[in-house]
């Protein structure tokens, strides 16, 4: 990460660390939870090439800008980005996101349309899945077992459950993180947005790799269904950055995409 040509400025009170590269039409491109701008700069670079200016932040908590002072939903980011466009002096752009970076986009696509000319989604979360019967079985024992410690006074047993539970259950993305950003992510992944999904105005592209087993493919051809505007490129034998397994191409397409 610190080979990468990131300069420093203030969003929304956090010092920012980013990446601006190339000239031409504006790009601004999202990573995905736990990530930086290091997992989109290898993209970034061969759209600079291209004729884009692209701009590629580290979001709040990730990287090297600031966590935010208390824990953040999915709202509070998309303002964060609002205002990183406004900061750069960048009216209306392309958007890229990966995975929690297409969260985002999927929010703003829909609610700030007038700031984005074209959308692309990378193994965009966002989907809710439908826990296993197995798995609604176990979580609510642990739920009932944390309700009834409490209530009859035994909270650091029921401390140390939940820190069992965590540890036991909870998934790489909940376990890298820890204080406000552990709360932020419990706060993100239980946001729906499909129904922002279906509000989308920009015409919209969708990258996927067939492999991806964090968001799985099922996932971006309903995105592809509901957004009003959409088409699928599904990179075959890619996993969940299926856009680094296929820069060139992703990069390619994209460009083709943009000038259509």
């Amino acid at each position: 990460m610190s080979d990468l040509p990131s300069t420093f400025i203030e969003v929304e009170g956090l010092r920012t660390a980013h990446i601006r590269v190339g000239s031409g039409d504006a790009i601004v491109l999202l990573h995905g939870w736990g990530a930086n701008s290091g997992l989109v700069w290898p993209l970034a670079e061969k759209l600079a090439k291209m004729g884009y200016a692209c701009f590629v932040p580290d979001l709040p908590g990730f990287g090297q800008t600031e966590i935010p002072p208390t824990s953040w939903v999915i709202d509070d980011y998309v303002k964060w980005v609002v205002h990183y466009l406004d900061v750069n002096g960048l009216g209306r752009v392309h958007l890229f996101g990966h995975s929690f970076g297409g969260r985002l986009c999927l929010v703003l696509g829909a609610e700030h349309s007038d700031r984005v000319h074209k959308l692309v989604l990378a193994n965009s979360a966002g989907i809710r899945s439908t826990p296993s019967p197995m798995v609604q079985s176990r979580l609510k024992l642990y739920h009932s077992a944390l309700n009834i410690l409490r209530s009859i006074g035994l909270k650091p047993q029921a401390e140390q459950i939940r820190n069992w539970y965590s540890k036991r259950y909870g998934s790489a993305d909940y376990q890298a993180v820890s204080g406000v950003m552990r709360e932020t992510f419990v706060k993100v992944v239980n946001e729906d947005l499909l129904p922002y999904a279906a509000r989308i105005k920009p015409s919209t592209l969708l990258f996927w790799g067939d492999r991806d087993e964090d968001t799985p493919l099922w996932q971006g051809q309903t995105l592809e269904k509901t957004i009003p505007d959409a088409g699928l490129v599904i990179w075959k034998g890619a996993g969940h950055y299926s856009y680094l397994e296929r820069a060139a191409d992703t990069a390619r397409v994209m460009d083709h995409f943009f000038k259509g």
